[in-house]
């Protein structure tokens, strides 16, 4: 069945369901989303169940929107969705989206908006006929966030008709002739941390999964093998998924559009806005240090543009057979495992991605119960015989007693962190400790991109655990928001702090020190034996981090146009159990307490011996076929 007759017989289905007086103008298919335009929008509006029986019927994502003809000016309309809407609520701005006739409401409390059952929220649509989607107002301005929404109300057009090219594409129909068949090929990662890429593929569709950067690589192993004839015609693909936006498998999803890439990112929502964060940094990163990435600012936008956000345990269709659902990975912000649904039953598939099986300060652990699974694509990071992290209440009295210690003894205490997730854990702790008086009061810096990370989290605080969820719904009880977090603001600032001769904590960028403002701090410190350097995060092969955690006691600094060494004299101590990754315990749990039990296990993103030794395991213990593949390396699952 081809578009043309999809179409007719949606149609159809639709017609027979609504009211006889019910004009349909026009339906279209937005991505996997059935946009239906009538002239008769109260009709929608007086029987909120109507939207959702055709959901079912058609067992699609349903969209009513009316026709212009029927919609109140912009100003009248403004007016009558602040008449109708509780001033409770406390709408900070509305904008219309003239192309597709929405009208987002941004307020501070989006539930008073929708009302109980979404009775304001109808009553607002049938009075203006414009569709009303609400969005929290962040307790903490994003300039992301702020640039994301501004970028895509000004490409509003443009995207609507990508939309509509993907929902063709999506609903192109397949053959019944062809043998059907379920393959992955490992494009990057396997036997490796770094440069995360897999490529699904079946007999009708592509799906890439990840394109990360190897941050401990040189020019050879920097990037996944996209070269590949299974990749190769980028255009072939048919959606890419991404599942987290740390460097090492957003990094270089960007130059995909660089070199051909037209088609959809399906993510989550603060997935989109961190990578864009990371990404565009990685540019001007790259381009002060003589390193510049395969991409810039321009296929950075063309990602968001192309971007489809899905929230938790939405299931979406991204190919005329696959089905997509993304759920909570535990790792970051918005990190989720992908779940795919090949075929009418025929096959299903999980890429962990980066996961957390323990509930932590910010997230909830990560979701192992799914309809049906037989093959996962697991992450092994910490699954080696000898990985294992203490509690998360043994890591924060570590981290505090450090603290305590260096501040008193008139030290810095400098810790590298990753702007997404550590950070904001390493906040949190210090926060909640100087609060209780275990660490004196100090200063506690933030320098890079952490404010502007935080910002992005307290944007989503349905993306968190309960408890934080709830204190920052509550913004005097918000921690992220306390005074104790000083933002270095300049590069002036920086200085005066490297010079300063009072203790103080800096949490900055880069996690992994091979770049970014912690470097400067470093160098200010190094000699100081009264500071200390705290790793809290996983350190990769290659990575300065590593190398001073492994025992190098020397750094490369440049001083007056020269490069030297300078001798590090700072106490250098790491604390597990930050990490957002699983140790090996909770990877074994992870796939024990798994529901339904898959079929077979394939290793990847791990060194290789932490593969094979994860591996081994699960297959002892579980008795699961499990797997170690290569780089290059596709394996047939059906």
């Amino acid at each position: 069945m081809g578009l043309e007759d999809t179409i007719k017989e949606v149609r159809e289905e639709v017609e027979d369901e609504v009211p006889r007086q019910v004009t349909i103008t026009d339906i279209q298919f937005e991505a996997a989303t059935l946009v239906i335009y009538t002239d008769s929008p109260e009709a929608f509006a007086d029987d909120d169940q109507l939207v959702r029986r055709l959901a079912k019927r058609l067992q699609k994502r349903v969209i009513v929107r009316a026709d212009p003809s029927c919609r109140a000016p912009t100003e009248e309309a403004k007016e009558t969705i602040r008449e109708i809407v509780p001033d409770d609520a406390e709408i900070t701005d509305v904008h219309f989206e003239e192309a597709t006739g929405e009208v987002v409401v941004e307020a501070r409390k989006p539930g008073l908006v929708i009302g109980r059952k979404g009775s304001t929220l109808n009553e607002v649509k049938k009075e203006i006929g414009w569709t009303p989607t609400v969005v929290r107002t962040p307790p903490m301005r994003s300039e992301t966030i702020d640039d994301v929404r501004r970028y895509l109300l000004d490409n509003v057009e443009e995207r609507k008709e990508f939309l509509r090219k993907v929902g063709r594409r999506i609903n192109r129909g397949v053959s019944e002739e062809k043998e059907k068949w379920v393959r992955t090929t490992a494009v990057g990662g396997y036997r490796e941390v770094g440069r995360s890429c897999h490529l699904l593929q079946t007999s009708e569709s592509k799906v890439l999964i990840d394109c990360g950067v190897n941050p401990g690589g040189d020019e050879d192993d920097l990037s996944p093998y996209l070269h590949l004839p299974e990749v190769w015609p980028l255009t072939s693909l048919d959606a890419v998924v991404l599942t987290h936006a740390h460097l090492d498998h957003s990094g270089l999803v960007p130059s995909l559009y660089r070199y051909g890439y037209e088609g959809p990112v399906y993510t989550t929502g603060p997935t989109r806005e961190l990578s864009a964060l990371l990404q565009l940094d990685a540019i001007k990163v790259g381009n002060m240090e003589g390193n510049p990435v395969p991409y810039d600012s321009e296929h950075v936008r063309e990602e968001l543009l192309r971007t489809i956000t899905l929230d938790y345990g939405d299931t979406t269709d991204i190919a005329p057979d696959i089905k997509l659902t993304l759920q909570n990975a535990g790792h970051i912000l918005g990190s989720a495992s992908a779940h795919f649904h090949i075929g009418e039953g025929m096959y299903n598939i999980l890429f962990s991605g980066d996961i957390k099986y323990e509930d932590s300060w910010l997230y909830n652990a990560a979701e192992n119960n799914f309809p049906r699974v037989e093959t996962v694509v697991m992450e092994s990071t910490y699954g080696g015989h000898d990985d294992h992290q203490p509690p998360r209440g043994e890591a924060s009295n570590e981290l505090a007693n450090l603290a305590r210690t260096t501040v008193e003894r008139g030290g810095k205490l400098l810790v590298p962190v990753f702007a997404v997730g550590r950070s904001q854990e390493v906040m949190l702790v210090l926060e909640e400790h100087m609060r209780r008086g275990n660490i004196p009061e100090v200063p506690i810096y933030l320098d890079g991109m952490i404010k502007e990370a935080t910002a992005i989290h307290t944007a989503y605080p349905e993306f968190l655990n309960n408890n934080l969820e709830n204190q920052i719904l509550h913004e005097d009880e918000n921690p992220l928001l306390s005074e104790r977090f000083n933002q270095v603001s300049s590069h002036k600032m920086r200085e005066e702090i490297v010079e300063e001769e009072d203790p103080c904590i800096m949490l900055a960028t880069s996690g992994m020190m091979n770049g970014g403002p912690v470097r400067e701090y470093l160098k200010g410190w190094a000699e100081d034996a009264k500071s200390s350097l705290v790793f809290v995060g996983f350190q990769a092969a290659g990575t300065l981090g590593s190398k001073l955690q492994r025992g190098r006691r020397e750094i490369p600094v440049r001083e007056d146009g020269r490069r030297r060494t300078k001798k590090l004299e700072m106490q250098i101590e790491t604390v597990d159990g930050f990490s957002g990754h699983s140790d090996r315990g909770q990877l074994i749990d992870y796939i024990g307490n798994m529901q339904p039990r898959p079929e077979q296990i394939l290793m990847n993103h791990g060194e290789e011996s932490k593969c094979l030794q994860l591996a081994n395991t699960l297959r002892q213990k579980f008795d699961l076929k499990t797997r170690t593949p290569y780089n290059l390396e596709t394996t047939r699952l059906k």
